[in-house]
């Protein structure tokens, strides 16, 4: 069952269930449209070298479709778009289905190429959803943010503790400091080296 929030001509949802490609085309389709753009992200079997089985999405749900909403309508706002809709996925995907869907009508395709790359770019920047990818053999896991490339570290404490525990193990956060993400800037002197 999907939690889903509607706006005039935009839709966000997220869901546990298989993401439909045509029910969210439809959404946007409009006798005012002369271009749908479709994106559909899918679970690729390897991440930086390594094997991966399956992601597993989790996501603070209201305040990722407040976010979600916030984004299409900018989004829609900004390139004059007929509708947008977006879903994400949550908890297991396995390799070869999707995870995300947006689509964008418009009256031309220039504004729904654009405004398609833009919204994905807007959803991995800014979406509180999470992913951890689950690795082949013995290697595990490891959460990290929903962003291409933002490979999540362990934090040391200043005790020499254990990282801090969430509800799906260590707390990550960021290798780059300074970006944009779901939790504090920490500081370069307590990130461990690999």
């Amino acid at each position: 069952m999907a939690k889903e929030l509607v706006q005039d001509d935009r839709y966000v949802a997220l869901t546990h269930d298989l993401l439909d490609v045509k029910s969210i085309m439809d959404r946007v389709r409009s006798p005012k449209a002369g271009a749908i753009v479709l994106f559909a992200g899918t679970t690729r079997d390897n991440f930086g070298g390594k094997p991966v089985k399956e992601l597993q999405y989790t996501s603070y749900e209201p305040l990722a479709l407040q976010t979600m909403m916030g984004i299409s309508q900018s989004i829609q706002e900004k390139h004059s778009l007929t509708a947008i809709a977006m879903i994400h996925r949550l908890g297991t995907v396995p390799i070869g289905e999707e995870s995300i869907l947006i689509a964008v009508s418009s009256p031309h395709r220039q504004a729904a190429w654009r405004a398609g790359e833009e919204a994905l770019e807007e959803c991995k920047a800014k979406v509180e959803v999470w992913k951890k990818e689950e690795f082949g053999g013995d290697e595990g896991g490891v959460w990290r943010a929903n962003r291409d490339g933002a490979a999540g570290v362990r934090i040391d404490q200043s005790n020499h503790e254990e990282p801090a525990q969430g509800p799906h193990g260590p707390i990550l956060r960021p290798k780059v400091l300074g970006e944009r993400g779901h939790g504090p800037v920490v500081h370069p002197g307590n990130i461990k080296k690999d």
